[in-house]
């Protein structure tokens, strides 16, 4: 994927945005921040690596999530080396998310790690159910996607602009035409929206800080709100109807995910419109 985006930037541009040949020492530095990523995608090659949907199993000790259940990943199944990331070697990873009229404040989501051999229950998918009567809303969350997901390691490079890159914003545009991802889950990676400018991650720590101020999230424990403490753990680009353009991001701060600390991760959501 880097030697066609290379050619692309290097001798072609974009002409589908005016874009015309970029510099290559520029676009060999830009290749230079990659980071490798797990791509998940339903009907692809790979090895099964977990699921949209299926039973939501936990540990009995574990409190019933306040966000839709989304999906699984099973660590051990992903690729060798598939992120950078300092993930667990197995156990699965649950990711919840909520697609409700997100207006860029607050949390919307959460992750459960279930380790490899502990016991665990089945629980009703709808103990999340905070808008009763709300029936369109209900109609989204039913649309979830559903069936196994299959891995493939991939390159990532930023979405946002980079001091010291004057063509940024080309870069990004040519790098989304050569990737080509839509309706995946991915972990690790570069946080992605449409409106990418600055870092998602930089909102998501800023608006994790906000909340831990305001006593809505973090159990009374600080957070940083410096970007560079913080990992993209997954992303997801729903292909919903009546979501269309939503991206969902879950991190987490690099200290906490060594410590196993899922239950802090932080979840923003971008919808436009």
């Amino acid at each position: 994927m880097l030697v066609p985006f290379r050619t692309r930037a290097v001798e072609e541009g974009y002409p589908w945005e005016d874009i015309d040949p970029l510099p290559a020492d520029e676009v060999d530095r830009w290749i230079g921040h990659v980071r490798p990523c797990a791509v998940l995608t339903s009907g692809a090659d790979g090895p099964v690596a977990g699921a949209f949907g299926g039973p939501l199993l936990l540990p009995a000790e574990v409190p019933d999530p306040v966000y839709p259940y989304l999906a699984s990943v099973d660590f051990a199944a992903l690729p060798k080396d598939a992120t950078d990331l300092p993930l667990p070697s197995d156990g699965l990873l649950l990711l919840f998310a909520s697609l409700d009229e997100p207006d860029g404040e607050g949390n919307y989501g959460q992750a459960i790690y279930v380790p490899v051999g502990t016991p665990v229950e089945e629980r009703d998918k709808n103990t999340w159910n905070g808008y009763p009567g709300d029936d369109h809303y209900q109609r989204i969350v039913d649309s979830y996607p559903q069936g196994e997901l299959r891995a493939r390691t991939e390159p990532d490079l930023p979405y946002h602009q980079l001091p010291g890159f004057p063509n940024a914003d080309e870069l990004v545009a040519v790098w989304c035409d050569t990737a080509d991802r839509s309706g995946h889950l991915q972990v690790g990676g570069y946080a992605d929206q449409e409106d990418s400018d600055p870092d998602p991650l930089e909102r998501l720590a800023s608006s994790a800080v906000r909340e831990v101020r305001l006593g809505r999230w973090g159990g009374g424990e600080p957070v940083s709100g410096a970007v560079e403490d913080w990992v993209l753990l997954a992303h997801w680009n729903p292909s919903i109807s009546g979501r269309e353009g939503a991206d969902v991001q879950w991190g987490i701060q690099r200290a906490d995910l060594e410590a196993r600390r899922f239950d802090r991760t932080f979840s923003t959501v971008y919808w436009n419109p």
